[in-house]
């Protein structure tokens, strides 16, 4: 069986404005939207009551890990709250795809190897599992959905240079 990727769904949907108006967005929005509030309860809750048992180095770890999911679920709800407000009509896609608001790929050599986790709490774990899940397939449709707006302001400013070229040196061939 053939399994669908993400270029090939945002092909289906048929660009941004498709997009998110799909259903693939609405289940997106509302799996990152519950992943962040699941995590802030399990932060605020029964893992800060685990992170004061653990050994120094443990509550290091617990901390430097928990900040870092806390981050990377942010990016994730930024994202999806612009374009929500692309769908809502409230934001241009001008403004959506500017690069502050991009989701790119992490640097697999920056992240933490898996065996790092083990001293971690198993929840936490899971949290920062499916955390890095989500993150990487918004990351790659991010780039899909974008990708052609790139391209369409690449040519626009290649173009202008070129212009501008021919302008300051006559119109003569290149």
């Amino acid at each position: 069986m053939h399994e669908v990727n993400d270029m090939e769904v945002i092909n289906m949907v048929g660009g941004v404005d498709n997009f998110i108006q799909s259903a693939l967005f609405s289940r997106t929005f509302r799996e990152g939207m519950a992943l962040v509030e699941e995590t802030a309860n399990y932060l605020d809750g029964e893992g800060r009551e685990i992170s004061k048992t653990m050994s120094r180095s443990g509550a290091m770890a617990y901390a430097g890990s928990s900040m870092r999911l806390t981050t990377q679920l942010m990016q994730i709800a930024s994202w999806l709250l612009v374009l929500r407000a692309l769908r809502e009509g409230d934001m241009s896609i001008n403004e959506a795809q500017d690069t502050k608001y991009r989701i790119n790929p992490r640097d697999q050599e920056s992240l933490p190897k898996r065996n790092q986790h083990e001293d971690l709490p198993q929840a936490l774990g899971e949290l920062i599992e499916r955390s890095d899940s989500l993150y990487d397939r918004i990351s790659r449709l991010d780039l899909g959905l974008f990708a052609s707006q790139d391209i369409d302001s690449l040519e626009q400013g290649a173009a202008a240079q070129q212009r501008a070229l021919m302008k300051a040196f006559g119109s003569g061939e290149m």
